[in-house]
C-alpha cells in the first residue's frame, strides 16, 4: 500500500509541475486532462500526507512513553493516535479501491410506470419528484428530455438529464424495479395496492466513447405534444432518432428548437448504446457481478416504499428506514450512503 501511495504522491507533484508549464497553460485539452487526473488522486494523496504525519507523531510518543514524567500523558495520547491511524488506514484502503470510470459523470435517468396501471404512473411521478428534490439538495441541474404524462397524473414515462458533481456515483444503484404499497386515491374501500415503476440510470458519455455512423441512424421530426410553452407544439421541433443496428429509439421534444432537440437526443442515444454495451460486459464477467450490489438485472426488484408503515426497504442490502415521508422529500442520503458503504465493504473483501 505504501508503494502505491508513494507513486501517487510522486505523480501528483509531477502534475502540479506540468500545469505550470507554458505549453500546458496554452493547451486547454491538456490542461483539462491533467486537472481531471489530479482531482482523481488528490484525496488519497492528502490522506497519505496525514498518514505520514500521524506515524511520525506515534514514533515520538513511543519515545516519551519510557519517560517517567511523561508516561501517563504519552500513553493516553498514543492510544488516541493509534485509533486515528487505524481509522485513517481504512479510509485510505477505500480510496485505493478501483474506481468506477463513470463515477464523475452526469447521467440520463428514465422512469416508467410499470405494473399497476394509473397508480404505477402516479408512483413514477412521485419518484421523479423525489429525485428532483434530491438533485436540488445536491446543487445538481435536471433537464427533462421527454415525458409522457399518465391519464390520472404522474408519468407513464419520463426521461431527464441530471448534471452536477459525482451524479453517477450517487445514483448508480437506483436502477431497477421500485415497488410501492399504499392505498391509492381512487380506492374507495381503503385497500392497500401494490404497484411498480422502473428506474434506469445511464452515465452520459462523451463523443470519444461512442462513435455512431450517420448511415446507421434514422431521424424523424414531428410536432411536439403536451406541455412545453407557447409555440412548442406549433412547429415540427420534436425529434425521434432510431439506431438501426440496435433498434434503440430516442425521443426529445422539450426544447423549442429542432436542432437542440436533435443534439440532446444524440447524447441520450450515445448513452443508451454505451449502457447496452456495459450491461453485456457485466453479464459476461460473472465474478464482478457476484461481488456487486444486486444482480445488475434491470428487472430486479430493488426497493419497497411502504406508506402505511412509513418504511423504505432496500432488498439488496436488507436495509430499512422508517422515514418514508422524508425520503420522498428528497432525503435519500441514508439509503444511498448505506449502498455505497456496502459496495465498498464487498470490494474490500473481494480484494482480500
Amino acid at each position: 500500500m505504501i508503494e502505491r501511495l508513494e507513486l501517487l504522491r510522486q505523480r501528483y507533484n509531477e502534475i502540479n509541475e506540468e500545469l505550470l508549464k507554458p505549453e500546458v497553460l496554452s493547451d486547454f485539452n491538456v490542461q483539462k486532462k491533467l486537472s481531471k487526473e489530479k482531482g482523481s488522486i488528490e484525496d488519497v494523496v492528502f490522506k497519505y500526507e496525514e498518514f505520514i504525519k500521524l506515524n511520525n507523531d506515534i514514533k515520538e510518543l513511543k519515545g516519551l512513553v519510557n519517560d517517567p514524567e511523561m508516561h501517563e500523558i504519552a500513553s493516553e495520547e498514543l492510544t488516541i493516535k493509534n485509533n486515528d491511524l487505524e481509522k485513517l488506514t481504512k479510509e485510505i484502503e477505500i480510496l485505493l479501491l478501483p474506481k468506477d470510470e463513470n463515477d464523475g459523470k452526469d447521467i440520463i435517468m428514465e422512469i416508467r410506470g410499470a405494473a399497476g396501471g394509473d397508480e404505477a404512473n402516479i408512483f413514477a411521478g412521485d419518484l421523479f419528484r423525489m429525485y428532483n428534490k434530491y438533485a436540488e439538495k445536491n446543487g445538481w441541474i435536471i433537464e427533462v428530455n421527454h415525458d409522457v404524462e399518465g391519464t390520472s397524473g404522474g408519468f407513464s414515462q419520463i426521461e431527464c438529464s441530471i448534471k452536477g458533481k459525482n451524479v453517477y456515483s450517487k445514483l448508480k444503484f437506483e436502477s431497477g424495479v421500485h415497488r410501492v404499497q399504499r392505498v391509492p386515491e381512487t380506492e374507495t374501500q381503503g385497500r392497500i395496492h401494490t404497484s411498480t415503476a422502473t428506474v434506469l440510470i445511464m452515465p452520459e458519455v462523451e463523443d470519444v466513447e461512442v462513435e455512431i455512423n450517420p448511415d446507421d441512424i434514422r431521424v424523424d421530426v414531428y410536432r411536439s405534444s403536451g406541455k412545453g410553452g407557447q409555440g412548442v407544439n406549433t412547429t415540427d421541433s420534436a425529434v425521434r432518432i432510431t439506431h438501426i443496428p440496435t433498434g434503440i429509439v430516442v425521443t426529445c421534444q422539450n426544447e423549442r428548437s429542432q436542432i437542440k432537440n436533435k443534439e440532446r437526443a444524440m447524447v441520450v442515444l450515445k448513452s443508451r448504446i454505451y449502457d447496452s454495451l456495459q450491461q453485456q460486459q457485466n453479464k459476461e464477467i460473472d465474478s464482478t457481478r457476484k461481488n456487486s450490489i444486486g444482480s445488475g438485472d434491470r428487472s430486479e426488484k430493488i426497493r419497497t416504499y411502504n406508506y402505511p408503515q412509513n418504511r423504505v426497504t432496500d432488498h439488496r442490502i436488507n436495509f430499512s428506514i422508517m422515514e418514508l415521508d422524508r425520503v420522498m422529500e428528497g432525503n435519500l442520503d441514508p439509503i444511498i450512503d448505506a449502498l455505497i458503504t456496502e459496495d465498498q465493504r464487498r470490494k474490500l473483501e473481494g480484494n482480500e
